[in-house]
């Protein structure tokens, strides 16, 4: 409910206010980014245009849908509306209605996907490889941003009071954008598959149904083509992901951590601590498997001294070559051993390659020279 409110503080309340502040200050032209989702209730549209309705407020499948239609409609409503101090100008105001960006810096959708992806969290697709929707890369959406400001400053704007939905015009399959950026991750795209009747039983969906929508209007009267093709566009995305997966300290699955987290603490509280709380229990199942205290205490101090040992040389290796983060790796080696320690290493033959690469094209500039 906190989450709902808010959305709808900041979509619905935030453009009133916005709206009321052009007024009061004069402001005379105002272009709203919206979301082609203030038409989509989770059925099929192929090709749909600007002539498609609003829908029902109980029929969209989000609040943030729902209240962004709230808001475009307040935006066009207002368009015409005599501003104060302007010598009776009037507000212009037009809509452009963004599908899911992507690009560098993306964190609303990418880099929430790729950190499910690295703990092994993305578990299953949604749909078909036929369901297809709309994306946008993000130098496209700003251009298309600067052709409807540009289009309002003009005598007669024919933009003033219309919707228009833009997108890098080629609609594909949710889960084949991601597989180029996760594969070129080193992340895997879900082999399993859910159901769209399946998931409808859980409720309203946006992923796996097909929605996408025509640019004609778009072009027609803003002049709008994608300045950057899809394939550029994801080439760049990927360069930027892996840029920063290379800035920062890379993880195991969700599973290595859970093992670790609760392995290491556990091995060492039965071969040591008193019997307190859960320890008898759980040192009658080591017992179990390690048939000895002493063979269960000599376990634990080998797993301790593997741990020790490799977040040293995770320490030693990290300031070689990734310093900044060295300390990172030596607690994160520390509590998660060979998880941590594979990816480090993993890290340093990249590095190395890196150097030697960069070693070649030097000397071969230096040769051409």
């Amino acid at each position: 409910m906190i989450r709902t409110h808010r959305i709808e503080e900041v979509n619905v309340e935030g453009t009133r206010n916005v709206l009321e502040t052009c007024v009061k200050k004069g402001i005379t032209r105002l272009v709203y980014l919206s979301t082609n989702g203030v038409v989509f209730g989770g059925k099929e549209i192929e090709n749909g245009d600007e002539t498609l309705p609003y829908l029902p407020s109980n029929y969209y499948v989000s609040s943030y849908d729902r209240t962004k239609s709230i808001a475009e409609q307040l935006v066009l409503e207002n368009n015409g509306r005599i501003v104060e101090n302007g010598h009776g100008s009037l507000l212009s105001t037009c809509a452009i209605r963004c599908p899911i960006v992507y690009g560098p810096a993306e964190e609303k959708y990418l880099d929430r996907i790729i950190s499910y992806a690295r703990l092994g969290l993305f578990l299953f697709k949604i749909g078909d490889t036929s369901s297809k929707t709309d994306w946008i890369y993000v130098d496209n959406i700003v251009y298309a941003l600067m052709l409807a400001t540009t289009d309002l400053l003009n005598e007669h704007p024919r933009a003033a009071g219309k919707a228009y939905f833009v997108s890098d015009d080629n609609p594909i399959n949710f889960f084949e954008v991601l597989r180029p950026l996760l594969k070129n991750l080193d992340y895997d795209l879900p082999n399993s598959s859910l159901s769209i009747s399946f998931v409808v039983l859980l409720g309203k969906i946006e992923v796996g149904v097909t929605h996408y929508y025509s640019i004609g209007k778009a072009k027609e009267e803003l002049g709008y083509e994608p300045t950057t093709q899809p394939e550029e566009a994801m080439t760049k995305t990927i360069s930027y992901f892996k840029d920063k997966k290379r800035r920062e300290v890379d993880g195991p699955s969700i599973y290595a951590w859970t093992f670790c987290v609760i392995g290491l603490p556990s091995i060492i509280s039965v071969a040591w601590l008193p019997d307190i709380g859960p320890i008898p229990f759980f040192r009658v199942i080591a017992m179990f498997i390690f048939r000895s205290m002493l063979v269960l205490r000599i376990a634990s101090g080998i797993v301790v001294t593997a741990h020790v040992s490799e977040a040293v040389y995770a320490l030693w290796l990290a300031r070689r070559v990734d310093p900044k983060n060295a300390k990172a790796w030596f607690w994160r080696t520390l509590l998660l051993a060979t998880f941590s320690l594979r990816l480090l290493l993993k890290r340093a033959k990249e590095v190395k390659q890196s150097t030697l690469r960069e070693g070649l094209l030097t000397n071969s500039g230096s040769s051409i020279a």
